[in-house]
């Protein structure tokens, strides 16, 4: 069925979410304009259970008979299973990023704050399904500018400024960079649409020739390495994350990730394929082996780093580093010869992003609930957390666990399936790698659990109360880590295999 020949009622509902959130932003305007000071509060929780709406409309849409997968909008957007999953993951992490945000001074009673962080949202979701060189590069813009201005959103906070500056200057080099990229491809093949991209590449044009489409190629990937943290472009990330406000560098460090990845996956897939053949050899071992290598880079660099750090965000900073290391390996895995083997690649990737946005969410909900009680973010000051506050002592207990992959949390199926995929692949060695960066991993995510219930900080005899906003966004997210850590598990990943078949059909 050519979809692009549908009615524009299928169309439309590719894209509702999309309409949902500008909708949205409409909303959070007028009531910032309307309401008083003492009412902005309010806002936070409207955007919150807004983009819980949102993506529940997102997970009731999904391919199928009257709304097929395939090429909608001009062949801009790709509606799929992937897109489908992509799409609920980042607008969840809105959700809960807001009502993260109500209480946290500087921030709580912005309106505009909400606002800006939808419309980041709204890019992200473009990102997701994006089929298209200019609808690609559009979504990407419209996601990163919205987050350089929330990272220095505290005007008078010197560390905020500091970071939306770096972020800013150091987001803008990687985007020219891939953008230039992105236009040799254009001027290599006449076309922005990727799958018509890589017609014309696999046609014999460049079957003698591959420097340029290669140079091209390595402009993109540096593109993509900062905007997912990968060494060795993640210069920005430690302090970005330390200055940015807390529940922004929060939601930098899932939702912009996960969206990333879902356009990485699909760019590759789509311009670089197996099949493409150049200079006597397939063109997809050049980039896979560059995520090979910067998998190992950056479990080994974001591990070993993180056990010096005294400030739970730069620790998170570069615990998140090496988990785009993680998930650098299901990338890798995507050289699996076997249909079988790179649907699981991609599976394995989905699910880690989605584990990923409830467990490090998890993490930094408890951050900001010590550091708005405290005024400290450093990890000898969370001493005596569990006799201040013990349910928010076992919910940090909980994320760290799973970022680590220990079971019951839903870090360990995460790791598994990405380490199983690269075994699929023939990357036994790279799993071997993870396996023993994850162990290395577990020393300091042990050290900020041992400080929590054995150590003793100076705010220790000062309760930590939560409020009822972060009591849900708590609850939601331990239930989530704990679920697929467990029964939730096999369900989770079979949605996630899906989308994967969906992009080798």
């Amino acid at each position: 069925m050519n979809t692009l020949e549908l009615p524009l009622i299928n169309h439309l509902l590719t894209v509702t979410p999309e309409f949902l959130l500008a909708a949205l932003t409409v909303v959070v305007l007028v009531l910032d304009l309307r309401w008083t000071d003492d009412d902005r509060p309010k806002i936070a929780i409207v955007s919150g259970v807004g983009l819980g709406l949102i993506a529940l409309v997102a997970a009731l849409i999904a391919p199928g008979t009257a709304t097929p997968a395939g090429p909608y909008w001009g062949e801009m957007i790709r509606f799929d299973f992937l897109t489908h999953i992509f799409k609920v993951m980042v607008i969840m992490a809105a959700g809960l990023t807001c009502l993260m945000s109500i209480n946290v001074s500087g921030i709580g009673k912005k309106g505009e704050f909400y606002l800006i962080l939808i419309v980041a949202t709204l890019g992200m979701t473009l990102m997701a399904g994006s089929s298209d060189l200019i609808m690609a590069f559009l979504a990407l813009e419209t996601t990163s500018i919205p987050l350089y201005i929330l990272a220095a959103f505290r005007r008078g906070d010197n560390r905020s400024v500091e970071s939306g500056m770096k972020y800013f200057l150091f987001g803008s080099f990687a985007s020219a960079i891939m953008l230039y990229g992105l236009s040799l491809l254009y001027g290599f093949t006449g076309h922005t649409n990727l799958y018509k991209i890589a017609e014309v590449l696999g046609s014999g044009a460049f079957i003698n020739n591959p420097v340029p489409v290669i140079a091209s190629m390595v402009l993109i990937v540096v593109g993509f390495g900062f905007k997912v943290s990968a060494v060795p472009f993640h210069f920005w990330t430690p302090d970005v994350y330390e200055g940015a406000p807390t529940p922004v560098t929060a939601f930098l460090s899932v939702a912009s990730k996960a969206a990333s990845f879902a356009l990485m996956i699909r760019f590759f897939l789509a311009v670089f394929p197996a099949s493409l053949i150049m200079g006597g050899q397939e063109i997809q071992s050049f980039w896979v082996n560059f995520m090979a290598a910067s998998a190992v880079i950056s479990m080994i660099v974001g591990n070993v780093v993180a056990l010096a750090q005294k400030n739970i965000k730069r620790l998170l900073a570069y615990s998140s580093i090496a988990q785009a290391g993680y998930t650098l390996v299901g990338v890798a895995a995507l050289q699996a010869v076997t249909p079988e083997g790179q649907t699981a690649a991609v599976a394995s990737i989905a699910f880690y992003m989605f584990m990923y946005v409830f467990t490090n969410l998890l993490a930094f909900a408890v951050v900001i609930v010590f550091s708005e009680a405290t005024g400290s973010e450093t990890i000898a000051d969370l001493g005596g957390l569990n006799r201040r506050n013990p349910w928010l002592a076992l919910a940090m207990t909980i994320a760290l666990l799973s970022l680590a992959g220990v079971p019951p949390a839903a870090g360990f199926f995460g790791k598994f399936f990405l380490f199983n995929a690269a075994v699929q692949a023939g990357l036994t060695w790279l799993a071997i790698v993870g396996v023993l960066a994850a162990i290395v991993s577990l020393y300091y995510y042990l050290v900020v659990i041992k400080t929590m219930y054995v150590d003793h900080g100076q705010y220790e005899e000062q309760t930590i109360p939560v409020s009822g906003p972060y009591a849900w966004v708590l609850g939601i997210t331990v239930i989530a880590v704990i679920l697929i850590g467990t029964v939730a598990a096999q369900p989770i990943y079979e949605w996630a295999a899906r989308g994967a078949a969906g992009l080798f059909s």
